[in-house]
């Protein structure tokens, strides 16, 4: 107990029966002492509260406190301490009684001398306090009830040997020394009972370890069986008084302890296969990212080996056929091929279009061999043919897209030029890493040629695409001390093609448990051939949904799942501008989401509101859009060199 700071005025009242009532009734109380008790203090707490340090107090699993922390607190009371605050100093106020019982009263029963005077080391109780105290522990009530609780003391067979850090504190400890063991209360009784050289000097109690080692032993060969109540503790000193729970310290209910869930009880293998799943899940993600890459390379180096493979067959068809001409094997120019990372998107669901041109004339030829026996005339013919076929082949060679007359913002034009001269001739890609603060979890992205070819001549775009965009709308929230009102979700981890459902939704669930208050998220959702804006508000539970197709449409089921929660409210903003064809909503999600950062209101439910705003954007507003893109991807370029 601490001791008072002015001795000389603290009172002490020890009514603990009828005997001391009248004596303490007649103390009187210094008129220089304070109405009330007050606040029992100790230093080391005080100092740290005066420099603003706050003590963590650590709990186990079944909610006991445990650790330095939690053992210091025990003696501090404060003003907010209601229900096991006060049980606790209402216990350490007892033990103080007893211990001035104990040590300086019945032991001098017959020296009234020695008890004439409080003890030396407690000065601050007062002597009419100290008589009354001592009279009502010789009176002859105390002595018939003193009596009867130590036969009831007698009976208690197996002693525990702990310090004040209870079972709580011999579990945590035990925890850090023996690693990988389950730790169940039948191990606690028995090392509670052990001195500090691990001998148990009480003989009943040693013969109880034996047999709780024994039935330790027969549980993990399979011979016994434990559930519920009925374990090895039990087994070994019978079943359980009612409303109590031996081995675990005070306050633990029988349904607390024995009706745990299971994953807060997880055994050992259970807490190795959990690691091993997180460490595994962990080496996919940067598998993945590893085989994607790969998988874009292998496909630009098999492309070559065929190429150089058909060169090689018609050089040598040239060598066994007279007057072959290769040029008439020539296949026509394909299509640009997909970005297999991107999720291109056409409302109207036609194919993936291409900038490269291509020329009907070439793949209309035949080649036809000359025989000795033809006409001269039917010679003539063919010759002819041959001649135009080849002047439109070279055509056709020599042919290259213009961008300087492609009606594409200027950087997008030098992006675009950079493509055809490098990118493409040395097969690379351009390499991004989104840092966490962006969606949560750090990636790498890789936009391909053609993200950028389809890009700049205004057709479907990716995922990957609109990714980029938002690593740079992350930028000008930076600039603007705005990242706390506005974050973003990765499109490509929570659109229709990523995974399950299930997936998605926990995806989005730990995005947005890193909400911050009034915060928004900006979710561009692709359920399938079109985008769609999503805005998520965590705290308000609301969900707005932005289309730009005309015409009113419901929803996506998909998107309401993948979005979280079931109770959440759905508001569609109809009052957004509308695509004027099938492939724009791309560059519109990109738009909605660049004018609502840059309004620091954030007022997009009323800007958005049904008839406020329908018309489509001016391509000006989409050129902004493409503008900024492509400049943020060469300013990348720029510090990939450097």
């Amino acid at each position: 107990m601490v001791t008072p700071q002015e001795k000389s005025s603290k009172k002490m009242k020890f009514a603990s029966s009828s005997a001391e009532t009248e004596p303490t009734s007649q103390t009187t109380i210094s008129d220089d002492s304070k109405s009330g008790r007050g606040m029992s203090t100790m230093p080391r707490v005080v100092k740290r509260k005066l420099q603003k340090l706050r003590p963590i107090v650590e709990y186990n699993k079944r909610g006991k406190g445990i650790g330095q922390a939690h053992s210091e607190m025990q003696s501090y009371i404060g003003q907010g301490g209601k229900n096991s605050v006060l049980a606790s100093a209402a216990k350490k106020w007892k033990d103080f009684k007893s211990t001035l019982t104990r040590h300086y009263i019945l032991p001098y029963t017959n020296d009234r001398e020695r008890l004439s005077q409080p003890p030396e080391t407690y000065k601050f109780i007062e002597k009419a306090q100290w008589d009354a105290f001592v009279a009502s522990r010789l009176s002859k009530d105390f002595e018939s009830v003193h009596s009867q609780h130590a036969q009831i003391r007698e009976k208690l067979e197996y002693n525990h040997r702990l310090s004040r850090k209870g079972y709580a504190g011999l579990e945590d400890q035990l925890e850090e020394t023996m690693p990988g063991v389950e730790i169940d209360r039948s191990t606690l009784w028995k090392r509670a009972r052990q001195d500090k050289h691990g001998n148990i000097p009480d003989p009943k109690v040693a013969e109880k370890a034996k047999l709780i080692d024994e039935l330790q032993k027969q549980v993990s060969e399979g011979k016994v069986s434990v559930s519920g109540s009925n374990d090895v503790l039990t087994m070994a000193l019978g079943p359980e008084h009612p409303g109590r729970v031996r081995g675990v310290g005070a306050g633990i209910s029988p349904r607390q302890y024995f009706n745990l869930p299971k994953p807060q009880r997880m055994s050992l293998d259970d807490r190795l296969k959990e690691s091993l799943r997180v460490l595994l899940q962990e080496e996919n993600k940067k598998m993945e990212a590893k085989a994607r890459e790969e998988a874009l390379r292998m496909e630009a180096r098999t492309k070559q080996l065929v190429e150089a493979e058909r060169e090689h067959f018609l050089s040598q068809l040239s060598q066994l056929i007279p007057n072959f001409d290769p040029s008439m094997l020539k296949p026509r120019i394909s299509q640009s091929p997909k970005n297999p990372m991107s999720d291109k998107a056409s409302c109207s669901g036609g194919d993936v279009r291409s900038l490269h041109f291509e020329d009907d004339t070439a793949k209309n030829g035949k080649h036809q061999e000359e025989k000795e026996e033809e006409k001269k005339d039917e010679e003539k013919k063919e010759e002819k043919q041959d001649e135009k076929e080849k002047e439109d082949e070279e055509k056709h060679d020599d042919q290259v897209v213009d961008y300087s007359n492609m009606e594409a913002p200027s950087s997008l034009k030098s992006l675009c030029r950079y493509v055809e001269t490098t990118l493409v001739p040395q097969d690379k890609t351009l390499h991004f890493t989104i840092d966490k603060e962006v969606f949560g979890q750090e990636r790498d992205t890789f936009v391909l040629p053609e993200d950028i070819t389809q890009f700049a001549g205004m057709e479907e775009i990716g995922a990957t695409v609109v990714a980029v965009y938002m690593r740079y709308l992350h930028d000008v929230l930076k600039q603007a001390n705005m990242c706390s009102m506005v974050g973003f979700i990765d499109p490509a981890t929570v659109s229709a093609n990523s995974g399950t459902i299930a997936d998605r939704s926990r995806l989005v669930a730990a995005r947005l448990q890193k909400t911050d208050g009034e915060q928004i998220f900006m979710m561009p959702y692709n359920p399938g051939r079109h985008w769609i804006l999503l805005i998520v508000r965590a705290k308000r539970e609301t969900v707005y949904f932005l289309d730009p197709l005309p015409g009113n449409r419901v929803v996506d089921e998909e998107a309401k799942t993948s979005a979280g929660r079931k109770a959440v409210i759905w508001k569609t903003l109809s009052g957004t501008p509308k695509q004027p064809s099938s492939v724009e909503c791309g560059y519109y999600v990109m738009r909605f989401m660049r004018d609502i950062i840059m309004d620091p209101s954030l007022a997009f439910e009323k800007k958005y509101a049904k008839g406020k705003q329908e018309a489509p954007y001016p391509q000006e507003a989409i050129d902004e859009v493409r503008n900024e893109w492509a400049e943020f991807v060469c300013h990348h370029m720029e510090l990939l060199n450097t």
